[in-house]
């Protein structure tokens, strides 16, 4: 048992922590940190395997600076295994908004699909998986970036090196004085 609890904490640290602190180390802004990860797992989740890295690279592309692309792509990654286990949930959210038939999941179901019996079925299904993440995810970027954004806040004032921009007033009140005499 220790030694299984002990690959995880290896793993964790290997994959999401070393990535993580070089990020927090250059002194990102927290709202486009917390902007990105939620972002990365919410495309992350897409409920069709192997497409989240293209539509994070697009979003990337996309949205520029706006983004932090590799905390976007450390996300990504780490949604995977959720991404596996709301296919279903997805699936069962779109048949259910869009009233359509009901997709059983059942061993001949599978021989069917692998057999090409089944193609209109699944496609309708992945039709119906699609739709359900498309309702759900704004949901899941706000929540999650309603989550991130004081986690990054702390994680980036206790790992920063840089330190963060004061805010500076627009105008001082020497200047507003000014320039109303100006005028």
């Amino acid at each position: 048992m220790a030694n299984g609890k002990m690959a995880i904490t290896n793993w964790f640290q290997k994959k999401i922590t070393d990535p993580l602190v070089p990020i927090l180390h250059r002194g990102a802004e927290p709202n486009q940190l917390a902007f990105s990860a939620a972002l990365g797992i919410t495309l992350g989740v897409f409920p069709i395997c192997g497409v989240t890295v293209f539509l994070c690279g697009m979003a990337i592309a996309l949205l520029g600076s706006y983004c932090h692309a590799p905390t976007m792509m450390l996300t990504n990654f780490m949604a995977t295994p959720i991404e596996l286990s709301l296919i279903v949930p997805f699936l069962r959210f779109g048949e259910f908004m869009s009233g359509g038939p009901h997709f059983p999941l059942t061993s001949d179901a599978l021989k069917k699909v692998l057999t090409g019996q089944a193609s209109h079925e699944v496609i309708l299904s992945v039709v119906h998986a699609l739709y359900g993440w498309l309702a759900a995810s704004p949901f899941i970027l706000g929540a999650l970036y309603i989550v991130f954004l004081p986690l990054f806040r702390i994680l980036v004032q206790k790992f920063s090196s840089v330190p963060l921009s004061p805010k500076k007033p627009l105008l001082s009140h020497s200047e507003l004085r000014l320039k109303v005499r100006d005028v």
